[in-house]
């Protein structure tokens, strides 16, 4: 089998600076990643060998062996070919770039230690009725924040004497296998700070706070939407230093029974009559604000829509207001009498030919099978 030159595999040339190698390491992992490419058993070993290049170029000793002797040399150097002994941070980079810092490199260190045990921001759902959501409203808000527990000044650890973390051994990650691959993670104990509780505070039984209940008024702004979340400064958990955090309201608005919205629009299904679609004429529809006067077209096409510009809901980001959209549903009628099947009848015939379009449709469709075998 041949055998893929290092640089070929990162392309990049022989002359090129760490930097560069670098660069190129990252973009060749982002594309080549298996979760990126999963069940791609091509893109899985194009991943490995590119792992295995960078470790060896970004190496300076065993770069300047494989330059003189290629992969050969670096036997009982440490190279074993498509492992991950070495470049994490690089590659905990990449992991960041995908998913997000839970997956940071595992050289970067643990986090910044905090003396107590628990998040400053709170978030509390709240649920609003469709026009509540529309208009705004004044909603009060019954939650519970944290406060540090005094007796341990929110460690959670009796008299707040922390001790190293016997699951990460005070390096505040810990590191996990997942298929070939091994990547470092925040500690679940002491959160990434390296020190835990050695004998747990009797006060808060080890949570390192207390929980105090609070009831307050708020605005909600007009136009909110489902989904979104209102900052209340200064409303959250408190640290032992009097820090505090904030308050997030997470909306949940119930669905209208007659109105469907979506994002500034409303969308609105008017029922009509058949009648009224072969006659045309007004019909009167209800919007957020009152109702108003939609001019049905005679031959009107079933779930034909009909727009009305500033009908909708007002932009939260105060940008105006968003559209009614009316889609119309024909209806016909799901029984008759005697008198109104004699009415449909006569009315039937006094379209004469146009009463009866499959009948010409299927004469053209014969015409058109006699001509295949002629």
């Amino acid at each position: 089998m041949t055998e893929i030159d290092y640089y070929e595999l990162l392309e990049v040339s022989k002359g090129s600076d760490k930097s560069t190698i670098k660069k190129a390491y990252r973009q060749m992992a982002m594309k080549y990643h298996p979760d990126k490419n999963p069940g791609d058993n091509e893109a899985e070993e194009r991943f490995k060998a590119i792992n295995e290049a960078y470790q060896v170029l970004s190496d300076e000793e065993k770069r300047a062996i494989y330059d003189r002797h290629g992969k050969a040399g670096l036997e009982g150097h440490g190279q074993r070919g498509g492992g991950f002994s070495g470049g994490f941070d690089d590659l905990g980079s990449v992991f960041e770039e995908m998913f997000g810092s839970a997956f940071g490199g595992g050289s970067r260190g643990r986090k910044q230690k905090k003396s107590y045990s628990y998040n400053l921001d709170v978030t509390v759902e709240v649920k609003l009725e469709f026009n509540e959501a529309v208009f705004g409203c004044k909603k009060e808000i019954n939650y519970k924040y944290k406060t540090a527990c005094k007796s341990c000044s929110g460690t959670g650890a009796k008299d707040g004497k922390l001790a190293t973390c016997t699951t990460c051994n005070g390096h505040g990650q810990v590191h996990a296998r997942q298929g070939f691959m091994t990547f470092a993670q925040t500690c679940p104990k002491c959160g990434g700070s390296g020190q835990a509780a050695a004998t747990s505070c009797k006060s808060c039984g080890g949570s390192g706070y207390d929980e105090v209940k609070e009831s307050f008024k708020v605005d909600i702004p007009e136009g909110v939407n489902d989904g979104m979340r209102i900052r209340v400064s200064h409303k959250g958990n408190i640290a032992p230093d009097g820090s505090r955090g904030d308050l997030y309201l997470q909306v949940k608005v119930k669905e209208d029974s007659h109105f469907v919205r979506h994002d500034d629009d409303i969308y609105f299904e008017a029922p009509i009559f058949f009648t009224k679609i072969a006659l045309g004429g007004k019909i009167t529809v209800p919007t957020l604000r009152g109702e108003i006067e939609l001019e049905i077209p005679k031959g009107a096409k079933d779930q034909q829509q009909f727009t009305f510009k500033g009908e909708g809901v007002k932009s939260v980001q105060g940008y105006g207001k968003g559209n009614l959209v009316v889609q119309i549903k024909i209806e016909y009628p799901k029984s008759i009498n005697d008198e109104q099947k004699e009415l449909l009848e006569k009315l039937q015939e006094s379209f004469g030919i146009e009463s009866k379009p499959h009948e010409k449709s299927f004469e053209s469709m014969f015409d058109k099978v006699k001509k295949w075998f002629s």
